[in-house]
């Protein structure tokens, strides 16, 4: 910013307090930016609330818990429904660089098994996220799904150990399945029996939130 010293008229003379008065809202303004720290959600239709607004979702549930919780974090919620591990590998290294997140959620690979992908692609592509995350200092909390047993009790097994076997290989947080308690539960489920209703939201948060809070706590990876 630059501050005048030396004032030739009146009319600059009356601009002065003017400026001193600016002085303090631009330095507000400046630090606030400085301490926000980014959040970004990259899921599929899970984290995109299908089948209700994004204001009922989970995803919208944790920005008001994080305002709850402080430290200035904020939400990007970059999920699209249908989206697979693959196409949001390819989508991640320019909304890493657009948005500098100090964390980063990965809710994926519900479509990838219900697609029949081949579970190595799977396990490929989420360590790549957590890889291309951690460069750039985040921490990296990975979403576990299952899909139903009619697709074989291999694959779905195979499925479901991806999660670990990703968790367990590059040491990242981990929620086991994040529709715990929920996908069971016809009455919290949509007619498709995939989706969750409005009613299961806080439910997805509440299975999300104890592996997330130690990462707000301190978001620089080590």
């Amino acid at each position: 910013m630059i501050i005048a010293t030396r004032t030739t008229s009146c009319r600059g003379r009356r601009r002065l307090p003017l400026l001193l008065l600016l002085i303090p809202l631009l330095l507000t303004a400046g630090a606030q930016a400085q301490t926000q720290k980014n959040l970004l959600l990259m899921g599929d239709s899970i984290s995109a609330a299908y089948g209700m607004s994004l204001q009922q979702g989970w995803a919208a549930r944790l920005q008001v818990r994080l305002q709850e919780f402080g430290g200035g974090w904020q939400v990007i919620n970059a999920s699209i429904s249908g989206e697979t591990s693959a196409g949001a590998a390819a989508r991640l290294p320019a909304l890493l660089e657009a948005h500098r997140p100090a964390v980063v959620i990965i809710e994926l690979g519900g479509n990838d098994g219900l697609r029949g992908y081949p579970i190595a692609q799977l396990r490929q592509n989420l360590q790549q996220m957590v890889l291309q995350s951690r460069q750039i200092g985040a921490r990296v909390l990975l979403l576990g799904m299952e899909i139903p047993p009619n697709y074989g009790a291999r694959y779905t097994q195979m499925f479901r150990e991806t999660y670990s076997l990703v968790s367990n290989s590059l040491q990242t947080a981990l929620v086991p399945f994040m529709l715990e308690g929920v996908a069971t539960h016809t009455e919290l489920m949509q007619e498709d029996g995939i989706h969750p209703r409005v009613e299961a939201q806080s439910l997805l948060l509440d299975n999300v939130w104890p592996q997330l809070a130690p990462l707000l706590e301190d978001p620089v990876d080590g």
